[in-house]
């Protein structure tokens, strides 16, 4: 009985992942740019597996990584959008790749700001969206994106 879901688990990686198997060693590429922050922690700013890019989360923190930027929801919104713009260009992407986010914030109250920018980024076709309203996130901001983009 066990057997069935792992089956579909690796039906549902491959289906996912394709060309993953035949990308060789590793399976995986680490990518980053130098348009935002640097990774501060044990992560990578970007990971592609197969067709598929995953940005890790992003705050608004300064360019150096060393600060909190923008006081507002909206001016927070704004530079984490800009730095999820330049991780997707650095890999020659764009906004319209982009299939899925997760949009965490300290207060759901700010969601009609927060929604208003984040349109103005994903035009036409948006991603699939989950938004949820976190206890705390890091650096005490008030936003954090992450997203999963495909190449064409």
């Amino acid at each position: 009985m066990k057997t069935i879901p792992l089956i579909f688990s690796v039906a549902a990686a491959a289906l996912l992942l394709p060309g993953c198997a035949s990308m060789g060693a590793p399976g995986k590429q680490v990518h980053s740019t130098s348009d935002i922050y640097p990774a501060i922690g044990p992560y990578s700013q970007m990971v592609q597996a197969g067709n598929l890019v995953f940005l890790s989360g992003v705050i608004p923190l300064n360019k150096a990584g060393n600060a909190v930027e923008g006081a507002t929801i909206d001016e927070q919104t704004r530079l984490v959008l800009a730095y999820i713009g330049a991780k997707l260009k650095s890999r020659g992407l764009s906004y319209e790749d982009v299939v899925m986010s997760t949009v965490y914030m300290k207060n759901l109250n700010d969601f009609a700001t927060m929604n208003r920018i984040y349109a103005e980024s994903f035009k036409t076709a948006p991603p699939a969206r989950a938004t949820v309203e976190v206890a705390r996130l890091p650096r005490d901001v008030l936003i954090e994106i992450a997203v999963v983009a495909a190449v064409k």
